[in-house]
């Protein structure tokens, strides 16, 4: 399917690695020009590289999103350098281990800057310009704000509030005609997955159990299959969808696990 996304220019936060870097390959495959937005200039540079290789285009910006100044730059450079911005996809995150019997305030206030904060500048930041194209805004999620987790009340928390921005977004902005939708992932093998197990003591027995959980086909999503749901709200041809949570999880969050 040809989703109409070409020279597109479409902001990816946390694009570098993981999810995001499957998005901006999807994106890029597509034709759209993916905005790369990470903390770390080797790993952008890597996904930039490969994705020009492959025959696309992209750009990237280095930026730490935590900072409220750094969104607002980050948005002005892609602004001076395109003159136009077509979408934005909310991505950047990390689950943060603050629980509420041990945890304490200045964590779940970072937490929420990590994980939320940048979502609603972001979206402020790029709306002007989204307004002139009518683009569209895609929120990427969590299973947690549905099953909880335990351990983690600020990752919970921030992904309950994507989920609400992502409605709220979608009727404040029905007057500019810009949709505003959600991808919510559940088990999703990325490098940082990848990490998390390397600290258990039998990583393949944890896997085993995970993927026993998922119904369709016992296995984990891939960042592929993420992208490839993100590329298409994102673009035109799902011009009649918004405000919408959308779980690309295999049926993990909402059909009976014991399947």
């Amino acid at each position: 399917m040809n989703l109409n996304l070409s020279d597109k220019v479409i902001l990816v936060t946390g694009g570098a690695k993981g999810i995001g870097e499957g998005i901006c390959k999807v994106l890029a495959s597509e034709g759209a020009i993916p905005v790369i937005i990470g903390r770390n200039e080797t790993d952008n540079k890597k996904l930039l590289a490969a994705i020009e290789a492959s025959g696309g285009k992209a750009c990237q910006i280095i930026a730490d999103l935590t900072k409220p100044e750094n969104c607002k730059a980050a948005v002005e450079g892609v602004a001076a350098q395109f003159n136009r911005i077509d979408g934005l996809v909310n991505n950047a995150g990390v689950n943060d281990g603050v629980s509420l019997e041990h945890g304490n305030y200045e964590d779940f206030i970072a937490s929420l800057h990590k994980n939320l904060i940048h979502y609603y500048l972001m979206a402020q930041y790029t709306l002007p310009w989204l307004i002139k194209s009518q683009g569209a805004i895609v929120n990427i999620g969590s299973k947690t704000a549905e099953t909880g987790q335990g351990g983690t009340s600020a990752y919970a928390a921030s992904n309950g509030g994507r989920n609400a921005l992502t409605r709220e977004w979608a009727v404040e902005l029905l007057k500019y005609t810009i949709r505003v939708n959600a991808v919510i992932v559940a088990e999703c093998l990325t490098p940082m997955y990848e990490n998390w197990l390397k600290t258990l003591e039998n990583p393949a027995e944890k896997v085993k159990q995970i993927t026993d959980r998922i119904p369709l086909g016992k296995r984990m999503t891939t960042a592929e299959e993420i992208a490839n749901m993100v590329a298409f709200l994102i673009s035109e041809k799902s011009s009649h969808t918004t405000g919408q949570i959308i779980y690309v999880d295999g049926g993990y969050t909402h059909l009976d696990r014991a399947l």
